[in-house]
């Protein structure tokens, strides 16, 4: 297993891309943001001239999660909490859940906090024993569903976490891409230490907006909420936020994620059988094991496929490749692509 550095810990699916490649290696939404949203972000430039007002969008997502408005934190893009959490708290023992997102972890490391990592096996179908977490940990950070394995945990294993004088963090940005998300905690106000961080980026297609809120006790939101500059979060970024979370848009993303589970079954079953799916995939991504993977992933590139490596997440190799869900046609050009991609490097004949 890979032990990223510091640089590969800052990569993600978008250094992946480049013009002209079909991208599976971004798993934001296709086809986003809709064309509502697009109307309620340029309605929002015309109201920029003024300074942003967080008020409305605050008391939207509270609603939204039946929580207080001091128990919501805005900021600008999911990624902002974790550097948040990195200059409010001072950790006596991180521990962070791999193989996850990298950013928590960079997070911490710039600002001097030492972290100690706690792998999930793909034996284990990398599924979380609560157990495993040492308990002296003051400080825990995982994800829900967990990217890039697209494992969905239980809620009790994650609430099995909590202690006091322990901060929880459970990253559920791609909550929302599992149906009526079962093991969400986002509107848990009963667990001590638990911030639940969310985004808007990966269903509504909104990266280049930077938008995503957490949500904890108010002490620890005011904590958080010290370290950010005034206005931190832009007018159409608010915007966003108020218009996504309205019951309507929460209708559309439960639809989406319904069709996402369809569509993940699609490109399940057209991948090539000797094609290993690591875990049991609930999210808009899916995590394959091929043999001499870094080779596939380069000439999958030159073929017009952009996939996610995976040596950069702690705990996997280059032999993992993340795979975004699309519609079933383009699932099905992938799975041709990667069997006869896989044929030419003459995959073993125990292996297909």
């Amino acid at each position: 297993m890979t032990d990223p550095s510091r640089h590969e810990l800052r990569h993600h699916g978008d250094a992946d891309l480049a013009p002209g490649l079909i991208d599976l290696a971004v798993n934001v939404r296709a086809g986003t943001p809709p064309p509502w949203l697009r109307t309620v972000l340029h309605e929002a430039l015309d109201a920029s001239a003024g300074y942003p007002d967080a008020g409305p969008a605050r008391a939207a997502v509270a609603a939204a999660h039946s929580r207080d408005p001091a128990e919501v934190l805005l900021t600008a893009g999911a990624a902002e909490t974790f550097v948040l959490l990195a200059r409010a708290l001072r950790p006596r023992r991180s521990v962070l859940v791999h193989p996850s997102f990298t950013e928590p972890e960079l997070a911490l490391r710039s600002a001097g906090h030492p972290v100690s990592r706690l792998l999930l096996r793909a034996e284990d179908g990398y599924r979380l024993d609560p157990m495993a977490v040492p308990e002296d940990a003051d400080l825990v950070v995982l994800g829900n569903p967990t990217n890039p394995t697209s494992v969905l945990h239980p809620a009790a294993d994650l609430v099995a976490l909590a202690r006091p004088g322990r901060v929880l963090v459970v990253d559920e940005a791609f909550a929302d891409t599992v149906p009526g998300e079962p093991e969400s905690l986002a509107g848990r106000r009963d667990v001590p230490g638990l911030l639940v961080v969310r985004s808007l980026t990966k269903t509504w297609g909104l990266a280049g907006i930077r938008v995503g809120y957490a949500l904890g006790s108010a002490d620890l939101v005011a904590a958080l909420a010290a370290h950010q500059p005034h206005w931190p979060v832009s007018t159409p970024a608010l915007a966003a936020l108020t218009a996504c979370t309205t019951p309507a848009a929460r209708a559309e993303a439960e639809a989406a994620a319904r069709e996402l589970t369809g569509r993940r079954a699609a490109l399940l079953e057209a991948l090539p059988g000797w094609v290993v799916v690591e875990g049991r995939p609930r999210s808009s991504f899916v995590l394959l094991l091929v043999p001499d993977g870094a080779r596939v992933r380069q000439t999958l590139r030159h073929r017009g496929w952009a996939v996610r490596r995976g040596d950069t997440f702690p705990g996997l190799t280059a032999d993992h490749l993340r795979v975004a869900v699309r519609d079933p046609a383009t699932s099905r050009g992938f799975a041709a692509a990667l069997a006869e991609v896989m044929t030419t490097h003459r995959i073993p004949e125990e292996i297909r």
